[in-house]
């Protein structure tokens, strides 16, 4: 094997683990806000078996990792990905603000296992994360 293409493989491992890893810590930061910021104790419900936390709390996960993994693709450099992961986390936050003034009682039928109300926080969440993702551009 030609040792320049060993070369330039291997620097591409480099690249990919700053990214992947810095990501992987963007989505820790992101659930550590986005669960301090509802009221609802998604980890002690999801632990209690509560199948509308754990669905609020994956599809806020997922819309979050939609438009960050597309800042990943597109970044030119690990503080382009940073801007755009805090863009995407506040598109979240504000989404979630924004349906809780709508429905206030969300946070509380979550709390109480309605099934509707986890999945109605997570279609939200994924189609704010979808719409973000889209309006990325370079």
């Amino acid at each position: 094997m030609d040792t320049s293409l060993l070369s330039h493989s291997l620097s591409g491992i480099v690249a990919h683990l700053v990214y992947f890893g810095t990501a992987i810590v963007a989505v820790a930061v992101f659930v550590a806000i986005y669960v301090t910021v509802t009221p609802h104790r998604e980890f002690r419900l999801i632990r209690e078996g509560n199948t509308a936390a754990a669905i609020s709390l994956g599809g806020a996960i997922l819309g979050y990792t939609i438009p960050l993994a597309k800042s990943v693709a597109q970044s030119h450099s690990i503080g382009d990905l940073l801007i755009w992961s805090v863009v995407a986390l506040v598109a979240q936050l504000v989404a979630y603000g924004i349906t809780r003034l709508v429905l206030p009682q969300l946070s509380a039928h979550v709390h109480e296992g309605r099934t509707a109300s986890g999945v109605l926080l997570a279609a939200i969440a994924i189609a704010i994360g979808l719409l973000n993702s889209a309006a990325m551009t370079e």
